[in-house]
């Protein structure tokens, strides 16, 4: 029986050690980006291996399917990730955080080369606290919280890859997320609310408090400005916030248009507020010309605005001062929602205070029970047993089958 012919694709090539290998030269389509044809070139020990390789490629390119060799690396993938985003400067700044460990380990590798198993190992260093950044620093242990939202990431990234052509298939997609429940978050509350106020008003800035725990973000509380509250009207109109975004204090409108919203003030905050405005003039006439602009609401006695950080600060040791357990500062934001809830207050209203653009999202996140609403439940719960039992003149339950009567 005669040999097989070889097809003009594949060549037989001896190497100087004697030694013999298939190549395969094959059409690999259009390049995408210049348009010109493409081919691809690999050499085999075996023939049958050099076969079995150009019918597969060839079926590839006949479904345009073909994924040709790249040397696009994870560390670019990411960058023209984060590059393509149209997102809040502070989203993306977030998306960076959470690919870094990614960049830093694997950056150099082709991104084609990247496994599963590179994934899992990460993911197993971060959540034992064994990363080390690129610069040196030792990483902290990451959580449920911090280590899926990475691996969707990196799908998202490896996903941009495979609709460009460059990969085939999505690796993150096949790593295991990690379990974890979302944890609660705590608010205060209203006897506790109250303690905090009576604390905050005896502070020089105890006006930052009232505003928080009537639901200002932080970012909200440090950018609004005298000029957005009309005592006349008795409202304050939020617009404007001030955030930090990789080390360095921004200024930038509110995060949605949702979040612009004009709220009307109670009283007590517009005692807070005119107190607030009397500190600040006579720390203005103390200092004279060396006084900032005081244009904030929330400002230092220099009358320049307070750094963020200050602000988170500032609110641990008020809720010392006032005897209560620590919550963050944002789930003063939350208590003040469940709060309103509590009340009785439409969620849809409870959403439009909050500022944000769906009163679903306000439900779900935004509002909590608490120990004094369960147990307010189970008294109304034993209302109505009691007033079961007290009930008088119903017929007890049948509990014997009736007999068939025959006709």
């Amino acid at each position: 029986m005669s040999r097989r012919q070889l097809p003009p694709q594949i060549t037989k090539v001896t190497l100087k050690d004697g030694s013999t290998r298939y190549q395969v030269l094959t059409e690999a389509g259009t390049d995408p980006k210049t348009g010109k044809r493409r081919q691809t070139k690999k050499r085999y020990r075996t023939e049958q291996e050099a076969r079995k390789a150009l019918a597969e490629v060839s079926a590839a390119v006949a479904k345009g399917a073909y994924i040709a060799r790249s040397v696009t690396t994870v560390e670019q993938a990411c960058a023209e990730w984060l590059a393509g985003k149209r997102v809040a400067a502070s989203t993306k700044a977030a998306y960076r955080h959470a690919l870094q460990p990614l960049r830093d380990r694997h950056g150099e590798l082709p991104v084609q080369q990247l496994t599963k198993a590179h994934l899992d190992d990460l993911v197993s260093d971060l959540q034992d606290g064994e990363f080390v950044y690129a610069h040196g620093r030792p990483c902290r242990t990451w959580n449920a919280q911090s280590l899926n939202p990475m691996l969707r990431l990196t799908g998202k990234v490896l996903a941009s890859q495979i609709g460009q052509g460059r990969l085939a298939r999505n690796v993150a997609e096949l790593v295991d997320r990690v379990p974890g429940s979302r944890k609660e978050m705590q608010t205060y509350t209203a006897t506790e609310v109250r303690k905090v106020l009576a604390s905050a008003d005896r502070a020089r800035a105890g006006h930052a408090w009232h505003l928080a725990l009537s639901g200002l973000r932080r970012g909200e509380i440090g950018g609004l400005r005298w000029a957005d509250v009309d005592f006349a009207a008795g409202t304050l109109t939020i617009e404007n916030t001030r955030i930090q975004v990789d080390g360095e204090v921004i200024e930038k409108p509110t995060k949605t248009e949702k979040s612009k919203r004009t709220l009307p003030l109670t009283p007590v905050i517009v005692e807070a507020l005119k107190r607030a405005r009397k500190v600040q003039a006579a720390e203005r006439l103390a200092l004279g010309i060396a006084y900032g602009a005081g244009a904030y609401v929330v400002c230092d006695e220099a009358g320049h605005p307070v750094h963020p950080d200050r602000l988170s600060r500032e609110w641990n040791r008020i809720c010392a001062a006032a005897g209560v357990r620590h919550i963050r500062l944002h789930d003063a934001r939350h208590t003040c929602g469940t709060l309103l809830h509590l009340q009785n207050v439409p969620i849809a209203v409870v959403s439009a205070w909050l500022g944000h653009c769906d009163a679903a999202f306000t439900m779900r996140t935004y509002v909590h029970s608490q120990p004094d609403a369960l147990a307010d439940a189970a008294r109304s719960l034993n209302a109505v047993v009691t007033n079961r039992d007290k009930t008088g003149g119903t017929r007890p339950i049948r509990t014997r089958p009736r007999r068939k009567t025959t006709g």
